[in-house]
Formats: C-alpha cells, structure tokens, sequence
C-alpha cells in the first residue's frame, strides 16, 4: 500500500507542485499492476468510447481509463491557476506527416442570428465552437470558456507536440493577418501558452469583426489530448488578449452585450447545443429566466448561491459565491461545503474529503438554490459510471479552487439554459428546453457510462508537417493528460504594456426534474 501511496503522490505532484493530493482513487486499489496501467498508456489504443462506437485514438490518453477521481484531482490542480487572481528546440533532419484523430460530437446548425452550435467532445468533458480566422477564414475549434480572459490559438510557427496535431493559424493564412508587437503568456498549472499578439479578422457566430487575440508559438503537451485547437475567452476580466466581449461591444455587433449558452450532454444523442450573442434564444428553455447579480469585482462570472438538496434535504452549504464556468467539467468546493451535501445522501462516504463514494443505484437529484429558485442537477451528471470494483463517485469534490467558493462547471450547467449578461452584471439561469436526465428516467444513472447515439458524432483527421523526430512517452508531466475541461485564468504575463427575445425574471416556480 505504501508504495501504491508514493506512485500517486509523485503522479500528483508531475501535475502541478503547486498542488498535492495525498489520494489514492479505487483504480490504483485494484488488481491490475500499476506497471501495466503505466505501459498501456505508452501505446496507441483503441478507445472504446461507448458500447457502439470504436475510433483509433492517436498519441492521446485514453481518458475513458482513467478514474473519475483522479480526473477531477488533476482537474482541481489545473484550476487552483486558473482562478490564482482571486486569492488576496534542437534541427531536424527529416520531416514526415503525421495525422491525429480527434472525437468531436458536432452540433447541428443554429437557425438563430448571431448563434453556433457548441460542438463536444462526446464525453461531457470540454464543449467548443467552430471559428474562422483571417481573411480565409480559416476554420478552428476554440473552447468556450467563461473562466478566460483571453483568446488564443495555436501558431503556425509552434513546432512543440500539441501543435503538431492541431490546426494552426499564421501569417500564411491571411492576407490581413497583423502582428501586434506585442508578447502573451498564460499558465495553467501543468504548463504554459506563449507567443505574440496578432490582429485580424475573427468570426464567430456569423459575427465577424476584428479582433486581437493569442498566437502561440509555445503550448504545453496537455493540449494534444483535446480536439480544440485554442481558447474563446468569455469572462469579463482583461486577459493578456483583447476582451472578446468588449470588443464586441466597441464594434457594434450586439444590441445587448450578453450571450446564452445551452450545453448538450452526450448520452442524450443528437447535439444541440448553443451559444447566442446579443440575447436569449426561448426555445432552449422552459419558463422565465430568474437572474442574480454577479458578485465578484474581478470580471468573473461568479454569482452567490442560496443553498444545494439531496432529494429536497437542505445542505446548509449556500452563502457564498459560485464560479460558472464552461471551461470546467466537474463541480469543486471547499472541503466542509462538499461535506455537507454528501451528508444528505445515504450511503455516501469518503476517507479524505475530496473523493466521496455514493450509492450507484440513486436516481435522486441535487438541487442547487439560486435567488431562491431550485435547479435540480441529474444523477446522471452528479454521479460517475461504476469502477471496476462497483463503486461509483460524486462528481463533485471537496477541493477548494477559490478560497471559500464553490466553481460549477459543466455538471452543473449540462442541467440549465445559462445567460451571461454583462451589461446587467448578472448571471441568468432557466430549466433546459430539452431535459432529459430527470431522476425518474433510470434506477441505475450510475451503473454504467452512458451511450448517446451516434449522430453527429464524427472522427476529425488533421495533418501536419512535423519533427520526423519522434518521442517515447513516460509518466511524467508531458506524457500525462490535462485535467479534463481544462481552461485557464492567466497568472502572469510576458505582454507588453500599451493595451431578440428578452430575459424575463422569475420570483418563483422551482424548476423542474432535468
């Protein structure tokens, strides 16, 4: 056991020295051999996503393999940079391409103006848009994420791996393509983006304008594991980068400066989720919106939340800010908040407070109390699949991210329509047009992964020159994947100094099961 014990902490400790995490997840409790789990992740893998999907996965990690808990710890790590601001190469001599495949779950085409639909990646983990870059309008994948401040995307300069199996963007592309004169930087735990500041021509949404934003030249190996090729900063705080919601607003484009997001969860089938700018779209939601005023002063989309439920038992775990990010996959608090809630559902246990074990058989909800309307959060997002030894996890864990703050992230927001008002500085939530994971619809939500059908499910193939210098990977900080749904705050900077449906508001009305 001991030595089980040092593995993971030295595993833990390759992710961020920031952060340490003296926990031991089931997988590495069961019977397999640590050296062998260590091994089958040096070789490409056939990913079983689902029961009825296989696809040949490239120099990734197969993140099916890996245990919840584990995820959400280097997850946690990740994020401990992420939100910091809230706490007062060698020649080559031959060249070969190279392809990488990449799972994407698309979106259908919103018919609504100034709307996309937000592609993932079949898992629930990080949700994405489409967006063209330059006077070609060259075509990328960009993270969606509330919890940026800045925009970037991978440069056609970059030689390092994760470039390598994305799509880039350069001067090459683009006839207005202008550099900045001016240098980024972000971190994000587990390593660091670098480059330049360039100007040109970004559309998103059929919204194109001309926009400052990230070209890096320097990323870290963890981007290679997920299909997007770069970061949609949506948080109102400055960034290393423009502002993209600022500079919309300086542009002209919206009536409104707010956008509406609706994010789709894998095993219902077909996606249809969706970012709107500029107002809401009512046919991604049931009844009124009911909003709350942000209360960060930082330019975070942070709002307090009133109280969570088990089944309709209060938590007394309310009273603070609540983080909403699309950029995160799980849900993280402070260790005696996390408590809380876990002491409301029988049979729940953990033996560190970060990792709580619940009945895999529970079809209850959770319910999460805004402004004193109830959003109840599925089993089938709060709970995970079962391990090999039968047990199943909550989703979420008892890490605090930001002092004294619960962080939601796409657990939670899978179960709501969210708007993003800037103007009105406030947050908007509403019950999902198309709920689908209501407690009723299944006894076992937790026994096994679940299985979307394969619409709109597609395998993307880029290719690239690179290095004909290959690497064997080993379990260290490049080899390991990023926690999943990673996004990033910057916590230091090399730049440079210079520089229409209407919301309704509702009193009332608990939302109902989703």
């Amino acid at each position: 056991m001991v030595s089980v014990v040092l593995v993971l902490q030295l595993a833990l400790w390759v992710v961020s020295t920031s952060a340490f995490y003296p926990y031991t997840p089931q997988w590495l409790k069961e019977k397999e051999d640590f050296t062998l789990l260590r091994e089958a992740r040096r070789s490409p893998a056939v990913w079983n996503a689902r029961d009825d999907l296989t696809f040949r996965i490239e120099k990734k990690r197969t993140q099916e393999n890996q245990s919840p808990a584990l995820l959400a710890a280097e997850q946690a790590a990740w994020l401990k940079h992420k939100f910091k601001h809230t706490r007062s190469g060698a020649p080559v001599n031959a060249v070969e391409k190279r392809a990488s495949q990449y799972t994407i779950m698309d979106a259908t085409e919103s018919s609504e103006a100034m709307a996309a639909g937000i592609n993932q990646d079949g898992n629930d983990y990080s949700y994405f848009v489409k967006a063209g870059l330059g006077s070609k309008g060259k075509q990328v994948y960009l993270l969606v994420d509330t919890g940026a401040g800045s925009t970037w995307v991978m440069g056609s300069g970059c030689t390092d791996t994760s470039c390598s199996t994305h799509t880039t963007f350069g001067p090459g592309d683009s006839s207005t393509f202008t550099d900045a004169g001016k240098s980024f930087s972000v971190s994000y735990g587990s390593g660091t983006v670098q480059g330049k500041l360039v100007t040109d021509t970004i559309n998103v949404a059929g919204i194109s304008l001309k926009y400052t934003f990230g070209q890096a030249s320097k990323t870290s190996d963890v981007f290679s594991h997920f299909a997007f090729d770069g970061i949609l900063g949506m948080s109102m705080g400055q960034g290393d980068s423009d502002n993209f919601l600022k500079t919309l607003v300086e542009a002209k484009k919206l009536d409104k400066n707010l956008f509406g997001i609706h994010l789709n969860r894998a095993s219902d089938g077909s996606n249809n989720g969706e970012i709107k700018f500029g107002s809401t779209n009512p046919n991604k939601h049931i009844g009124d919106i009911s909003y709350t005023s942000i209360g960060s002063k930082n330019g975070d989309w942070a709002i307090q939340i009133d109280d969570m439920a088990y089944d309709g038992k209060k938590a007394d775990a309310g009273g603070v800010l609540s983080y909403i990010d699309t950029g995160t996959s799980f849900i993280f608090g402070p260790p005696s908040l996390v408590r809380k809630i876990h002491n409301t559902i029988p049979g729940s246990s953990s033996s560190d407070g970060l990792t709580y074990t619940v009945p895999c058989s529970s079809n209850k909800t959770l319910s999460f109390t805004f402004s004193g309307i109830d959003y109840k959060i599925s089993s089938k997002d709060w709970i995970s699949p079962k391990d090999s030894s039968g047990n199943c996890t909550s989703n979420l864990y008892g890490h605090e991210v930001v002092d004294g703050a619960w962080l939601l992230g796409d657990t939670f927001l899978k179960n709501v329509y969210a708007v993003f008002d800037a103007d009105q500085k406030r947050i908007g939530l509403a019950v999902p047009a198309d709920s689908k994971g209501g407690s009723s619809s299944s006894s076992s939500s937790g026994s096994s992964p679940p299985t979307p059908t394969t619409v709109g499910l597609t395998t993307v193939t880029t290719t690239t020159l690179t290095s004909g210098v290959t690497s064997q990977p080993d379990f260290s900080t490049q080899s390991r994947g990023p926690p999943l749904g990673l996004s990033g705050h910057e916590t230091g900077s090399t730049r440079s100094s210079s520089a229409s449906a209407k919301p309704t508001e509702s009193t009332k009305s608990a939302a109902p099961d989703v």
